[in-house]
């Protein structure tokens, strides 16, 4: 990512940490809308999930610059997410679903170079989980 791309998304993130429990409500809305079959994987409170799904959103974000530094943590979020049932095709409408919510939280601040941006770095976070998911297991 550029370094444009990184300001855009931690710029367009502090927009969206005012609203974090709608946009968690509106994220999990049409996530199950467009991919009902990952509704299953949820079994705790949604409000629950949507604050951590906030918190750790916001932790990629801030680090996006430093990537790296979190690569432990991501590796260690996507095997968990694999004990849930996660499978790598579930990781593109998550993305969709990200993206749909951004735009309806940031409106017209949701530029096309916003939009790119975001795209860019969920493709990032995904690729590495996708990536930790499916490795071998180390024995």
């Amino acid at each position: 990512m550029t370094p444009e791309q990184i300001h855009l998304v931690q710029s367009s993130f502090e927009k969206v940490v005012p609203i974090a429990d709608d946009a968690a409500a509106l994220f999990y809305g049409r996530l199950f809308e467009i991919a009902p079959e990952v509704r299953p994987l949820f079994k705790g409170d949604m409000a629950d999930q949507g604050r951590k799904l906030m918190m750790t959103l916001g932790t990629v974000v801030r680090s996006l610059d430093r990537f790296d530094s979190i690569m432990p943590a991501v590796k260690a979020l996507a095997v968990r997410h694999v004990e849930f049932g996660v499978k790598p095709r579930h990781y593109e409408p998550v993305g969709f679903a990200l993206l749909w919510t951004l735009q309806q939280g940031l409106g017209e601040a949701f530029t096309p170079e916003t939009s790119e941006a975001w795209a860019k770095a969920y493709g990032l976070l995904s690729k590495a989980m996708i990536a930790a998911a499916t490795a071998p297991s180390e024995v």
